[in-house]
């Protein structure tokens, strides 16, 4: 199974320019890597603003995120996608049968949701590949890229520069 290969017949295809078929296999990368990423980028961070007394680190940690108009919109907003992506961790787990999902759950609220919702849509595409061998493969159009890739390039940006200063 290759790991994605243009196709310039799909109807995802746009312009004349082939769509990309990314496999499971892909994904599962693609995930790990982001997981690993975001685990890396806000540990260092943390480790670095708790110190010594992890107690009162944190405390400080959380009173900091509410210091400003701009923390606590983006406090909200992380919570709020967080609540979402748990509904929908909660619910794929249970439609697809994946165990332990509040491992994953909770683990996004001691780690990072940034790590552990793609470790979970890892689990999702091994237990589709399991439930579905040979199913409907992902197309991602020209466009696609193109947005994926502008929309990581400032979380890696921002990943690399807080690793750095």
């Amino acid at each position: 199974m290759g790991i994605g290969r243009p196709i310039a017949s799909h109807p995802a295809s746009v312009y004349g320019l082939p769509a990309m078929i990314v496999s499971r296999q892909l994904l599962c990368v693609v995930y790990r890597a982001i997981a690993l990423v975001a685990l890396v980028a806000t540990w260092h961070q943390n480790i670095a603003y708790f110190g010594d007394d992890p107690f009162t680190g944190t405390v400080r940690f959380w009173k900091a995120t509410l210091l400003t108009p701009a923390s606590v919109s983006i406090t909200v907003d992380i919570f709020l996608l967080g609540l979402a992506v748990a509904v929908w961790m909660v619910a794929e787990a249970r439609r697809l049968g994946i165990r332990f999902v509040w491992i994953y759950v909770v683990l996004g609220l001691l780690i990072a949701i940034s790590v552990t919702a793609p470790l979970f849509l890892v689990a999702r595409e091994r237990r589709l590949q399991a439930l579905q061998p040979v199913g409907e493969p992902t197309v991602l159009t020209p466009s696609d890229l193109v947005g994926l890739v502008l929309f990581a390039l400032p979380a890696l940006i921002l990943s690399v520069w807080s690793l750095l200063r």
